[in-house]
């Protein structure tokens, strides 16, 4: 999705990628990606929080807090299965602004 972003950017303007990087990594807190399965079913696969841009890599530092853990299929051959937790939020303050928990995450 970021190299997607990117992308776009890019057949409009003609910014250097780490500038369109900072960007992004400033603007978006956390991806979902979603995708479509064997079974045609589209299933969420990952939650990932955007760490923000590393300026030596020149690369959006993210990490996983949920991964998609696939169970098996049913008697009707749909894919089953959980999302797990696997990470923490690590930048909360726009939430505790917001009068929102963050014990839990």
């Amino acid at each position: 999705m970021l190299s997607r972003l990117e992308t776009m950017v890019l057949m409009g303007l003609s910014i250097p990628i780490p500038a369109i990087r900072r960007q992004i990594a400033s603007g978006i807190d956390i991806m979902v990606h979603l995708s479509r399965m064997r079974d045609k079913s589209r299933k969420v696969l990952e939650i990932l929080e955007i760490d923000g841009y590393d300026i030596p890599s020149s690369e959006i530092r993210t990490h996983p807090l949920f991964e998609f853990e696939e169970s098996g299929e049913d008697k009707d051959g749909r894919l089953t299965g959980r999302l797990k937790k696997v990470g923490c939020l690590s930048h909360t303050q726009k939430l505790r602004r917001a009068g929102i928990s963050t014990e839990d995450m």
